[in-house]
């Protein structure tokens, strides 16, 4: 006999406590802190869901959930990982910022 599994657990969005909390830490867009929901999936059919353990940070553009402590902080400047200049505050990382490798991958101006 063969049986076929498809499924996994997910988290979606059960109540977004505060908005544009912070940035996102993958795309720099605006980011929500809100509570979860863990999701069980059978063959992409929700089956049960259980309440997440702890808030969260909620990306608004690229769907991330990560934990708040690892949100930038508003009152830090950004700056390039590689030649420590700052940044504007609404950068965002391009593929035109991708031109060599010797270059600096993020501002470009090194």
């Amino acid at each position: 006999m063969f049986f076929f599994f498809a499924g996994g657990v997910t988290q979606e969005v059960r109540q977004v406590l505060k908005q544009e909390a912070g940035r996102c830490i993958n795309c720099r867009s605006p980011a929500d802190l809100v509570d979860t929901n863990k999701v069980l999936k059978l063959f992409f059919v929700p089956v049960w869901r259980w309440p997440g353990k702890d808030q969260l940070m909620h990306c608004n553009n690229c769907g991330l959930f990560y934990p708040p402590s690892l949100s930038p902080n508003s009152a830090e400047n950004l700056r390039c990982q590689f030649c420590a200049r700052e940044l504007d505050s609404d950068f965002r990382i391009s593929i035109r910022n991708f031109i060599s490798l010797y270059e600096c991958v993020v501002c470009t101006i090194c």
